[in-house]
């Protein structure tokens, strides 16, 4: 069996000539891409999380996040890997890396990098006219939004991704470049890594005038420091959309109504 995989990896290097594409995604965000470009015709394979696309309902599953089901990926005989490093586990990671079959890895820090992205991988898919069309539409939309709520003081926000235990988003988490475009500053954006666990003490030091949590029983725990500004002026506020955190062309609007969740709270002074 091992000989066997090992061929299927050999022939999935390159296309034979003439063929489409064969490509398979390793992340629900690659996935949603390849919707967006118009592209989904060349997916023969997808990694699940969450609920499947409906026009992708027949394409053939490799696993679920973190449990990538090897012999079957190979089975199908990729072109193209299209990779959001998290998804996969490292090593896992590392035997892709040894099979040589061709890879496209993504993992922006920032919503002009992700559209950066999207338009590599139209290019990578043989999409290139779309890509350009779509990621210049996401450029115009960003620079709209940056300017409607542009603040002179930046609000400051907790971003609350889990309470028991307390874990936050970091600077280089493309997120914090999404509150960023809303006028805010993610009050741990000094911190590198993705998702870094925090303190109750440190977040009460930090005193944010916002907190963004992914549901009302976690926002309804910070009510027993009634000192955090943020709970003094009740502004404790459920993320708008969990498309938010799918590194994807969706993500601009995404961030568009958060950007108008946060003005409605917390209107800037202009």
């Amino acid at each position: 069996m091992r000989s066997l995989l090992w061929l299927l990896a050999l022939c999935a290097c390159s296309a034979s000539g003439g063929e489409p594409l064969r490509v398979v995604s390793l992340a629900p965000s690659m996935t949603e891409i390849m919707l967006e470009l118009h592209a989904d015709d060349l997916l023969v394979g997808v990694l699940d999380g969450g609920d499947r696309p409906p026009a992708l309902r027949e394409v053939p599953s490799v696993g679920r996040q973190g449990q990538l089901n090897m012999e079957r990926l190979l089975s199908l005989q990729p072109d193209l890997l299209l990779l959001w490093p998290g998804s996969v586990a490292p090593a896992q990671r590392d035997q892709l890396k040894r099979l040589g079959i061709a890879t496209f890895s993504a993992e922006p820090h920032d919503i002009d990098q992700l559209i950066d992205q999207i338009e590599a991988i139209a290019q990578r898919v043989g999409r290139e006219g779309q890509g350009q069309q779509y990621a210049q539409a996401l450029r115009d939309r960003l620079r709209h939004l940056r300017q409607q709520y542009r603040r002179e003081q930046p609000l400051r926000v907790f971003y609350q991704v889990w309470d028991q235990p307390l874990y936050t988003l970091g600077g280089r988490q493309v997120v914090s470049d999404a509150l960023a475009v809303c006028g805010a500053r993610n009050v741990f954006a000094d911190l590198n890594q993705p998702a870094p666990q925090v303190s109750v003490e440190s977040v009460l030091l930090q005193d944010p005038q916002v907190i963004l949590a992914g549901d009302q029983a976690q926002l309804d725990s910070w009510r027993a420091w009634p000192r955090l500004r943020a709970v003094a002026d009740e502004r404790l506020l459920i993320v708008p959309d969990k498309g938010l955190e799918r590194p994807s062309g969706q993500m601009i609007e995404a961030t568009a109504r958060l950007c108008a969740l946060l003005e409605a709270k917390a209107p800037a002074s202009r």
